[in-house]
């Protein structure tokens, strides 16, 4: 029995007790796991919204979403079994089953990519009253750059030192999205930094109670990022994004993409990306980066081998 799919089967002897489990009687339920991220972010609704597509699309899944601390969390939970699928940044899944960063003395090399969705895009988030101008002026600055050891971190690190700063220049906090906003309106931070598909959730909710400022990273940055680490690209946040942002914004994004392990065989890897492309309004109606998730760019920005159920169903 595939050690992540659980099935159990109600006994005929409970049945006739009237004892209704689970699983209901005589039937059986695929129980699937999937990890998300904060509340405040994109992964959340996102990972609602597929849990709903596949209990609805899927005979006998019972398929949950749970709030995690996003991509690092989201593989170590792989790696132990506790989640069955997860959203991951690209870059994160690269550095895992390459046994890099944060996973530099923890490899997992047994991840298999399901899907590519869409690009999460890295903000620098300020208030237009720090009158903040470039990333270069951080230096000296409270900086939040993510929850320790996360996916946002390693961008926010690399991305400060093509400007020759690093956190002995920064007074650098550990806060995730929804903790960045909420110092950044009582004045505790001066920038917070984001990775996620835009509009963000949190600095919707920031931008609603003071005026802010995304700050656009140079296009000789986002050049040399892009040349050394194969998993940016270019992106521009466009003008009316957010409450008060009147400009487009240079930056540059990861891509978001689904990941389950080796454990996840080859016929569910197949129903649930069959089901995820087959009923893609629903993630639509999730948040708006829903737009960017098509099957012609399923495999973009994939940085794990894949699921063979997963590649047969794009092949088709």
């Amino acid at each position: 029995m595939n050690k992540t799919m659980k099935k159990i089967v109600t006994a005929a002897v409970v049945c006739g007790t009237g004892l209704m489990l689970l699983t209901g009687c005589g039937g059986g339920k695929n129980f699937l796991n999937i990890a998300t991220g904060g509340t405040a972010g994109t992964y959340y609704p996102l990972g609602g919204a597929l849990a709903e597509i596949l209990n609805n699309n899927i005979e006998n899944m019972n398929a949950s979403a749970q709030s995690t601390g996003a991509s690092v969390a989201n593989v170590n939970m792989l790696k132990d079994g506790s989640v069955d699928i997860a959203f991951i940044q690209n870059d994160i899944a690269y550095y895992a089953v390459n046994g890099k960063e944060m996973f530099k003395d923890n490899k997992v090399a047994n991840l298999r990519g399901i899907a590519a969705l869409y690009p999460e895009t890295v903000q620098f988030v300020t208030t237009k009253d720090k009158n903040i101008k470039s990333i270069s002026d951080l230096k000296g600055l409270k900086v939040a750059v993510g929850a320790a050891g996360s996916g946002v971190e390693a961008n926010a690190r690399q991305i400060l030192a093509e400007y020759g700063i690093t956190y002995e220049d920064i007074d650098e906090r550990f806060l995730s999205f929804g903790e960045a906003a909420d110092a950044l309106k009582d004045g505790n931070v001066d920038v917070g930094i984001v990775a996620a598909g835009f509009p963000t959730a949190a600095i919707q909710d920031l931008a609603a109670n003071k005026s802010i400022k995304i700050i656009p990273i140079d296009n000789d940055k986002v050049d040399a990022l892009m040349k050394r680490y194969p998993y940016y690209t270019k992106m521009v946040i466009p003008a009316g994004t957010y409450k008060g942002q009147d400009e487009d914004v240079a930056s540059v994004a990861v891509k978001c993409i689904i990941v389950g392990t080796d454990a996840l065989d080859e016929d569910m890897g197949y129903k649930i990306i069959k089901a995820l492309y087959e009923h893609l309004d629903r993630m639509k109606a999730a948040h708006a980066v829903g737009k960017y998730i098509t099957k012609d760019t399923a495999m973009d920005g994939m940085s794990v081998p894949m699921n063979k159920g997963a590649a047969k169903y794009l092949k088709e």
